[in-house]
């Protein structure tokens, strides 16, 4: 392999670098090749991070997707409410009254199901209280005791996170106390 001979400045002389002996570029190029390693691992270092806050950021915005109708839904429960009211009361009217408005129930229900909302089933069910808001206890032992007995209000889940709690009246058995 052919070297190339450094070339000599104008008065004849060798620069500095070339003049140095092989133990200083011994230890130069040491320090180099450390300068060189910490760079490289600050690179990836700052890669990773940029690649966490890619993937933080891309799940903050789904969360934001998946979530943002919250509070579009909570404001149609009070009118789920009301048909749910209105269809419990038995009244002469007419069938085709009632029959209007359960369908018109029924697409209501489509569409929040649709979104991914869900009703919460609270009758018969054990009282949670991350999804039920206890308002009476009824003494009884026609149900298990702390079992939800009657429920005043639906609650309602949005995919995974509850929009609303379920209002109930919870059981308390004499004969367990």
């Amino acid at each position: 392999i052919e070297h190339e001979l450094p070339a000599a400045e104008a008065d004849g002389t060798l620069s500095a670098t070339e003049n140095a002996s092989p133990e200083s570029e011994s230890g130069e190029l040491q320090k180099l090749r450390s300068e060189r390693d910490a760079l490289i691992d600050r690179l990836a270092r700052s890669q990773a991070e940029f690649d966490n806050a890619r993937k933080r950021a891309a799940r903050e915005q789904q969360e934001y997707r998946d979530y943002a109708s919250a509070e579009a839904i909570k404001s149609l429960l009070p009118v789920i409410d009301n048909f749910e009211r209105a269809l419990s009361v038995s009244s002469s009217q007419s069938s085709e009254f009632r029959t209007g408005i359960e369908l018109i129930y029924k697409q209501l229900q489509d569409v929040l199901q649709k979104l991914g909302v869900k009703r919460l089933e609270a009758k018969g069910q054990p009282f949670d209280p991350r999804l039920h808001e206890a308002i009476e206890m009824v003494e009884t032992d026609k149900a298990p005791d702390h079992s939800v007995v009657e429920e005043l209000q639906s609650g309602y889940m949005l995919k995974d996170r509850l929009l609303r709690p379920s209002m109930v009246k919870v059981a308390t058995n004499p004969r367990h106390q």
